[in-house]
């Protein structure tokens, strides 16, 4: 990570920052370029920026859409409308619960039925208003599906999508969907457990939890990356920035509720525009994104904890925990193996 972006990171975490990203302009998706013959994966995508992020792949020629989808009902009503825009596409919609680990190992063994995969954006997430923990897990399920099921997902893909490349093509790209509110996240880094600190009931805030999860995501993508070739694999992590249409904070406190919706309705841009930075980050980026954040179409800093050696502790043990947790499918083991081919 570059010392540049690291003197960055601070004035980032700034209202008035925040203000001038939802303001700046869209980088147009360079000229000419097409998507024919080649497969995608979106999860999360029967609704809001999946779904546009879906239409917009499509647009460019995609031959074949993977959805991802919770409920095959509102998947199979997405995909519907999708195939009668392109009728030359194929759209296949497969059912992905990230709530379940059973449910992303059967999804991740289907991709590597492909015949190749171009493009995987793990899009799928969520917020809740009141404390849940998944069952199976434990775990509260905003932590669960945005940083952990998010992060064995990846770790199970990236094989796959090493296995898949096709040589007329640049190397599959991976991008995982973070979130601006990182920068304004508090963690505490002293905690003996970093997980378990989120599994309890009676300390749970809706935004703060959602804003620790993406911050999570954040800090195993800078980790991750070291085990990963951007010439096998490229990594990146986009943020979309406050986008109308989400249904994010739908279930919101009324105070947390109405300050979103004003904001909302003089800031958010909407999920075909939101959208565009998906696409930004996987057709338009090359090696220089690899492993970086991507918000309003050009590389950003991470958040500064980051770039500490406090974070950098911190890191360590959230990636020793991750791997603990994901023993049962051999995380550790798959990605050494990917490091060592």
């Amino acid at each position: 990570m570059s010392a540049d972006l690291q003197r960055r990171a601070r004035s980032e975490s700034t209202i008035l920052a925040s203000v001038s990203r939802q303001l700046t302009k869209p980088k147009a998706i360079p000229q000419g370029i097409r998507l024919t013959d080649q497969v995608a994966i979106v999860t999360g995508s029967n609704v809001g920026l999946g779904l546009e992020a879906s239409r917009q792949l499509l647009q460019l020629g995609l031959t074949h859409l993977v959805m991802g989808v919770r409920s095959e009902t509102k998947g199979n009503a997405a995909a519907n409308l999708l195939r009668k825009e392109f009728p030359m596409a194929q759209v296949s919609v497969w059912l992905l619960d990230m709530e379940s680990y059973d449910s992303i190992r059967a999804f991740a063994n289907r991709c590597a039925s492909l015949p190749r995969i171009d493009i995987s954006i793990l899009n799928a997430g969520l917020t809740v208003k009141k404390f849940n923990a998944v069952p199976a897990t434990g775990h509260e399920t905003t932590v669960q599906v945005n940083y952990i099921s998010t992060a064995l997902l990846t770790i199970l893909l990236l094989p796959i999508l090493k296995s898949k490349k096709h040589a007329s093509t640049r190397p599959p790209v991976l991008t995982l969907v973070g979130s601006d509110v990182t920068y304004t996240a508090k963690i505490d880094t002293k905690n003996a457990s970093v997980l378990k600190q989120f599994d309890k009931a009676d300390s749970y805030a809706q935004m703060p939890w959602y804003a620790a999860a993406k911050l999570f995501l954040a800090f195993f993508t800078t980790k991750l990356v070291g085990f990963v070739d951007p010439n096998d694999v490229l990594i990146n992590v986009v943020s979309p920035g406050l986008t109308k249409g989400t249904g994010f904070f739908g279930d919101a406190p009324l105070i947390l509720g109405t300050i979103f919706r004003i904001l909302a309705f003089f800031l958010a841009r909407s999920a075909e525009l939101g959208a565009t930075t998906y696409i930004d980050a996987t057709i338009a980026r090359g090696p220089e994104s690899h492993g970086l954040f991507l918000s309003d179409w050009a590389v950003k800093p991470y958040p500064e904890i980051i770039y500490t050696a406090e974070g950098k502790e911190f890191r360590e043990r959230l990636w020793e925990e991750t791997m603990k947790e994901l023993d049962f499918v051999g995380a550790s083991r798959i990605l050494g193996d990917l490091k060592n081919s």
